[in-house]
């Protein structure tokens, strides 16, 4: 593990409260909260151990939340219902993303079969008829229904696919996706789950595993050549502070989840890595057809199986977490749930776990990406609820100009970009990035 990068100070005009807090949150640490077990005797609270790479106060605040609603504070003894904890995984539990991981993976082992009846449209009802044509004369058809497509070998066919997977655009520049909610989904995520289509979830389980082994093998910033790109990324790495945390959070007693934009069977073996099991997992779940995944996704809230209109992402995030972990049923999935059947703590990197963190009644912790509406909320921190932290493995440098939040930070639905507002309507002003390593 590298040495933690040297961070600089948050802007002087928060430096005296966050000193004030930091006292006040170190005196907290040093007299642990203690509780009573059930034969009477005292027990502490279980503390995080790992501190390198923490910003500010971040580890003393999260401590100060473990110690409020674990099941050692003293005022929760007898108290059974279990405070959540929620976290994205890509680049928030681990350094880099296993949804590339995979696709990079089973392009250099041709495990894409060929669509149905040889049209790409069947894989994914955003994707744009350029980009149907694109991959129909890129890659070879006619090798049947349950054959794989040759991209270990065909260089043609795998910078098509690897294109529309990661620019959402063909080679030759044309929109690859429309016509979708850019709130509640992202078609080229999507589009990984759904060329998965005719292995079974134990199938993609394997080629999951058979990615991890490598990327963790492989050096920290490593590459590798994926049909005629050779700068793809090679390596994921765990982050021991996120291990440190979700470790301590379970010995707490908190109910601790995974939502991730990466499909199910893929974070599902990944999240073993953080002793989180699959049944706490939530990914991009496809349907089924006699034991094989479908090019076609299950369903949340309002939304019909095939569908495919809600992912885990951004709003649809709320959705997935509403209806598998607090059990809220139909069109109420997407909306707002009492503080009751909200997560307490929630942890992301980007702006797909936006509404994930903002739902979050304790503590919400960013890891700096510089992903605009995320940290345009972050910095503005209109609750005293939220927490910013620098990548904790190759964390960003200082972003020179001020996040756009008065104008075009947040996108809507349709694609169209405006302010990012706070819960009463009020505008975020513009925010300079005051957490980063130097």
């Amino acid at each position: 593990m590298p040495v933690a990068p040297r961070l600089l100070r948050p802007s002087a005009v928060r430096l005296s409260a966050t000193a004030l807090a930091l006292a006040a949150a170190l005196t907290t640490m040093a007299q642990p909260a203690r509780a009573h077990d059930r034969h009477g005797a005292d027990r502490p609270c279980p503390r995080l151990t790992v501190s390198d790479g923490w910003y500010g106060n971040n580890q003393a605040r999260i401590q100060q939340l473990i110690d409020r609603y674990g099941d050692c504070a003293p005022h929760r003894h007898g108290d059974r219902t279990k405070p959540v904890a929620v976290f994205d995984w890509d680049n928030t539990l681990i350094k880099n993303d296993i949804g590339d991981a995979t696709m990079y993976w089973l392009l250099r082992n041709s495990r894409i079969r060929e669509p149905e009846h040889g049209d790409w449209r069947t894989t994914s009802r955003y994707l744009t008829p350029a980009a149907a044509r694109a991959l129909r004369t890129a890659c070879p058809a006619g090798t049947g229904r349950d054959r794989t497509l040759p991209t270990a070998t065909d260089t043609g066919c795998a910078d098509e696919i690897l294109s529309v997977y990661g620019e959402a655009a063909t080679t030759s520049g044309d929109a690859a996706f429309s016509g979708y909610d850019r709130r509640t989904m992202e078609p080229s995520y999507a589009w990984l789950a759904q060329l998965t289509h005719g292995w079974t979830a134990a199938q993609v389980r394997s080629f999951a595993a058979a990615a991890r082994t490598e990327n963790l093998a492989a050096p920290l910033g490593a590459t590798q050549k994926v049909g005629s790109t050779t700068d793809a990324t090679g390596y994921v790495r765990y982050y021991d502070q996120q291990r440190d945390l979700i470790r301590t959070l379970r010995r707490a007693g908190f109910d601790v989840w995974i939502v991730s934009a990466s499909p199910q069977p893929v974070v599902d073996v990944w999240a073993k890595g953080v002793d989180v099991a699959p049944g706490h997992v939530i990914g991009i779940r496809s349907t089924t057809e006699r034991g094989r995944y479908t090019s076609h996704l299950s369903s949340c809230g309002a939304a019909r199986p095939g569908d495919d209109s809600q992912i885990t992402y951004i709003d649809g995030k709320r959705c997935w977490i509403n209806q598998e972990i607090f059990g809220v049923r139909g069109a109420a999935a997407s909306k707002v749930q009492p503080p009751s059947k909200r997560a307490v703590f929630a942890a992301g990197d980007s702006d797909t776990d936006v509404s994930m963190l903002r739902d979050a009644t304790g503590l919400r912790l960013a890891l700096n990406r510089n992903k605009t509406e995320l940290m345009c909320r972050s910095y503005d921190d209109a609750d005293g609820k939220w927490l910013v932290n620098p990548m904790f493995i190759g964390a960003k440098g200082r972003k020179d100009a001020a996040y756009p939040c008065a104008t075009r930070g947040y996108i809507a639905s349709d694609g169209t970009a405006g302010p990012v507002r706070r819960d009463d309507g009020s505008v975020i002003p513009d925010q300079r990035d005051t957490v980063y390593a130097g």
